[in-house]
């Protein structure tokens, strides 16, 4: 049969400005990220919970629309929308990003603009992503976590069929804007949480950064402003360079070196009924995912120590009781994630190990007995420390 075949090649300009106090009026890192031929329309997402704890945010929001509308014009007031798993958790939210977009005749030109915490800015970037089959989208990241990893990517999805991110796409956003000011009300769960993801991505890629957290691992945890910042800059930092050179932005590929320590992680919060953050539970991985690298003789245990170590110093633990629960068949639960983890790669199972701290390897088997090994020593370290 004759067969036509074009090569196409899209090309992306993904672009983290990095700020603060992003919304006043004589501030125009966002007015120039916006600005081509104006006014364009903008509607803004607002997570509640940061609306709530900023009182003055909203109408600090409509101020600076109002000064910049020759380039860019707010179409509502911001819409409030939840923020966390339970944004992700059904279709309604964007279901009503939707009905706003259409009301407002928001078009591909146009801005959608989510200000909020790393689920809002999925949920928000799956509702850019088909509106029109793509509005532009405008990140504002309000955590740690989604200022250092989660909002400078790609990726936008909705938990579906008890499966985290069933539902979602790979669609860089026009623009992300890191402001440093908005972390300023988070509770200390929550600020602590976005640095589990630079000692993933220093681990995997980067020893010197992971020997800069180390050393300002006290600084971290009492959350000195200054290690902060450069924390979250080299973190995203290295996040852009793995999407821009590692050779498969969208994932088309099983090997995923970003998601080390997540196949269990992504388990523990269902598990959790999302009790335990995503951050905890990526600690959590983390070291289940180093203990393993050690026992099966990848990495040397010098260096997984200090890996758990700087866990631990960072105020993570390293154990939930969820580790222990068993499925129907009376196996360790988490072990479900493993196939779950490859039916979401799309192919050969592939997970990230340490063969040492800034070296990482594929393997394409998990052996349960090293893995229940790891489970237990968790299990016993933290018993100790209680």
């Amino acid at each position: 049969m004759p067969v036509i075949q074009r090569f196409i090649q899209a090309g992306w300009q993904l672009r983290v400005f990095f700020s603060e106090n992003v919304f006043a009026p004589d501030n125009l890192v966002l007015r120039n990220a916006l600005a081509d031929t104006g006014p364009r329309k903008a509607l803004v997402i607002l997570e509640d919970s940061l609306a709530q704890a900023m009182p003055g945010l909203e109408r600090q929001i409509e101020m600076y629309f109002a000064a910049h509308a020759h380039l860019v014009r707010l179409v509502r007031p911001p819409l409030f929308a939840c923020g966390g798993e339970r944004a992700k958790n059904s279709s309604s939210l964007v279901s009503e990003i939707y009905s706003q977009l259409h009301r407002h005749h928001v078009d591909r030109h146009s801005y959608l603009i989510a200000v909020g915490g790393g689920a809002l800015l999925d949920v928000a970037g799956f509702a850019a992503a088909t509106a029109h089959r793509g509005v532009r989208l405008v990140r504002i990241p309000t955590t740690t976590l989604s200022q250092a990893d989660s909002g400078v990517g790609v990726k936008n999805g909705l938990n579906a069929l008890g499966q985290k991110n069933f539902i979602g796409t790979f669609t860089p956003p026009f623009a992300v804007i890191n402001d440093f000011q908005l972390l300023a009300t988070l509770p200390p769960r929550d600020k602590r949480s976005g640095y589990v993801e630079a000692v993933k991505v220093a681990c995997i890629r980067d020893a010197a950064f992971f020997e800069a957290i180390e050393r300002d691992a006290s600084q971290l945890a009492a959350f000195e402003p200054g290690p902060m910042k450069q924390l979250i800059h080299r973190c995203a930092e290295l996040h852009l360079d793995h999407i821009a050179t590692g050779g498969d932005p969208f994932e088309s590929g099983s090997a995923r070196p970003l998601d080390f320590g997540h196949w269990s992680a992504h388990k523990l919060e269902q598990l959790s009924h999302f009790n335990i953050s995503h951050g905890e539970a990526v600690a959590i991985g983390i070291a289940l995912d180093v203990i393993y690298s050690r026992n099966i003789g990848l990495l040397a245990a010098p260096s997984a120590a200090r890996i758990l170590d700087l866990l631990e110093k960072l105020g993570f633990k390293l154990f939930a009781d969820e580790l222990l629960n068993a499925d129907n068949a009376e196996l360790p639960a988490i072990l479900s994630g493993i196939e779950e983890f490859r039916e979401h790669l799309g192919g050969e199972l592939s997970i990230t190990l340490l063969s040492d701290i800034g070296q990482s390897v594929e393997v394409h088997e998990m052996d349960p007995r090293p893995l229940a090994a790891a489970v237990a020593e968790l299990r016993e370290r933290n018993n100790k420390n209680k």
